[in-house]
């Protein structure tokens, strides 16, 4: 007489299949050998924003600017709190993106305890070129810029907001400091990263470079 299986042995085989399943999971691999990824790190402030318009404005058209704000604020309107939607949507974009052949500027501040994980396993997937830039720029300076902007932040927020040298750990992450101009940090990444053409400018047309 055959005995049908109990509950907790059918739960034991599910658990073993899922382990199963993690230990031969096949990394993601995106984007292609020559595909570039450049993130942008920073405090509110602190000048990625400028530096990633202008990386765009010189390199012209296939470059895919990703910003956090946007996504998480104006997409999902979510605050900026662990284990919400907005750290997969910013994932996903990327990877996306550059699998469609862009290269990829991603703009935020991007804190290390929260993003920290994705960002590296990016990092890790990406077949071309990655780099990472962290601004770090005094917290009187970012209060300064703030207060030429149109909607300003009260100080005491700012300081709230500010981490100091907020660094991922990575081999291929550089520091951007006050002292440097946005032309010459432009000019200073398009040397570092070596910019090509990206794949899907052959789609966008010749004159896509220009424009």
């Amino acid at each position: 007489m055959s005995l049908a299986p109990s509950a907790s042995s059918d739960a034991t085989r599910i658990d073993e299949g899922r382990r199963q399943l993690s230990a031969d999971k096949v990394p993601d691999m995106v984007g292609s050998p020559d595909t570039r990824l450049v993130v942008l790190r920073g405090n509110s402030a602190s000048g990625k924003s400028t530096i990633a318009q202008g990386l765009r404005d010189q390199l012209g058209r296939g470059i895919a600017w990703i910003e956090q704000d946007y996504l998480r604020r104006t997409v999902l309107r979510e605050h900026d709190q662990p284990g919400l939607p907005n750290i997969g949507l910013i994932d996903t974009t990327i990877r996306y993106t550059l699998d469609a052949g862009y290269h990829v500027i991603a703009d935020g501040i991007f804190g290390a305890a929260r993003y920290g994980d994705m960002l590296r396993q990016l990092t890790e997937d990406h077949r071309g070129v990655t780099r990472h830039y962290y601004f770090d720029i005094p917290l009187a300076e970012t209060q300064r810029r703030h207060n030429t902007k149109p909607f300003t932040v009260p100080a005491e927020k700012l300081a709230d907001w500010y981490h100091q040298r907020d660094l991922l750990g990575l081999n291929d992450e550089s520091v951007i400091t006050v002292d440097e101009t946005p032309d010459q940090i432009i000019q200073r990444l398009i040397h570092e990263i070596g910019f090509i053409d990206p794949p899907i400018r052959a789609k966008l047309g010749a004159e896509a470079h220009l424009t």
